[in-house]
């Protein structure tokens, strides 16, 4: 229970019957210029002179004319006379005192002293017949970054050498760009797909449509109804393939009837954090599920509320391996995880114990059967 704020030792709500017109009547002009000099009024529709607390008590002089403002000032700035110097002005000469900077403390001073180290004849004896490749080598193993440029670094990590004409002075060239052929179009005929998934064709188990432009609506809806009856497809990949809410509300329902599909992967599209909230709820009622990717919507910070909505939802998830969603929060990070390394275990112990293993009678022969 919090104590209610008062004034003047009343409770606020005993002044909301007071008449504040009745009271501002019974002031006299000086009493209320006083109260309006205390009083900052918190409205932007009031002129400036109404809101501050400066009086000006002179008249006004007429409207504003800023040419004529202006031609005053410049009148006033030229018929102003100069301050006369106290010495004049003679060039090459130093007036006044010239500044010395004072000696740097005791501290630095004693800090700036080179320190001797004594590493030994051995070591001393290495040092200096070691060519200088040698000791850039030994800088980049005793992690001394910025005595040396990238390649440098990275030809003693990998002992290739040392580049060519790079000694301590040298300036890393630019690396030729690496051209990596283009990945071939998804030939996938969606229309064919559609009639397999319809058909509950056993063959098709992997359905990929990523990358695939200019999918109708009709598609995506035939797709998910047909996903309801479906009993063979395990994997389905909607990469770049122009998903919003609305086709996620029809995917959201059928992942709640279907019980076959294993990975499902929706990334690059335009679903919201309600939409990926969707989604991630829709595949804790089946519970078989396995993978779930949502990364690179439409918003690339799902928030604090949605990331901990999702949290509570994968902690539910008995069956969930994979997550593959950008987490900002360390708390939502750390437990997905702990609970998804806690379903990998369990699983694991579970698929174990799905198979006996036996001996025969000279410990050669190892049979595996699996219960079922």
């Amino acid at each position: 229970m919090t104590t209610p704020a008062k004034l003047y030792g009343k409770d606020l709500s005993e002044y909301d019957e007071i008449d504040v017109e009745e009271l501002l009547a019974k002031l006299s002009p000086e009493e209320i210029n006083i109260l309006a000099k205390e009083v900052d009024p918190d409205d932007s529709f009031l002129p400036p002179s109404q809101r501050c607390s400066y009086d000006c008590e002179k008249e006004a002089t007429g409207p504003l004319n800023r040419k004529q403002l202006i031609e005053h000032i410049n009148k006033q700035a030229m018929e102003t006379p100069d301050q006369p110097e106290l010495k004049p002005f003679v060039a090459g000469t130093v007036r006044g005192k010239k500044w010395i900077p004072p000696p740097p403390p005791l501290k630095e001073v004693e800090a700036g002293e080179q320190i001797a180290i004594d590493l030994g004849d051995e070591y001393e004896t290495a040092l200096s017949e070691a060519t200088q490749d040698e000791i850039i080598d030994l800088a980049a193993i005793l992690g001394f970054h910025s005595m040396m440029n990238q390649d440098q670094y990275h030809a003693s990590l990998l002992n290739k050498g040392q580049p060519v004409g790079l000694g301590w002075d040298g300036i890393t060239k630019a690396s030729k760009q690496k051209i990596f052929p283009m990945d071939p179009p998804n030939n996938t005929d969606p229309d064919q797909t559609i009639k397999q998934v319809q058909d509950d064709d056993p063959k098709l188990i992997d359905l990929n449509w990523n990358n695939i432009k200019n999918i109708s609506d009709e598609k995506f809806d035939s797709l998910f109804d047909a996903l309801v009856q479906n009993t063979h497809l395990e994997t389905l990949s909607l990469t770049n393939v122009g998903l919003t809410d609305r086709h996620t509300n029809k995917l959201a329902d059928a992942l709640e009837k279907n019980n076959t599909l294993r990975v499902i992967n929706v990334e690059t599209n335009f679903i919201s954090p309600t939409g990926i909230v969707r989604l991630v709820k829709s595949i804790l009622k089946t519970k078989s599920v396995e993978e779930f990717r949502g990364t690179n919507q439409r918003s690339q910070v799902l928030g604090n509320k949605i990331e901990m909505e999702i949290t509570a939802l994968v902690e539910k998830n008995p069956t969930l391996l994979r997550l593959g969603l950008h987490l900002e929060y360390n708390d939502a990070r750390h437990r997905i995880a702990t609970h998804l390394q806690r379903n990998i275990d369990t699983n694991g112990r579970a698929m174990k114990a799905n198979y006996k293993i036996t001996l025969g009678n000279t410990g050669a022969a190892i049979k595996i059967e699996q219960t079922l």
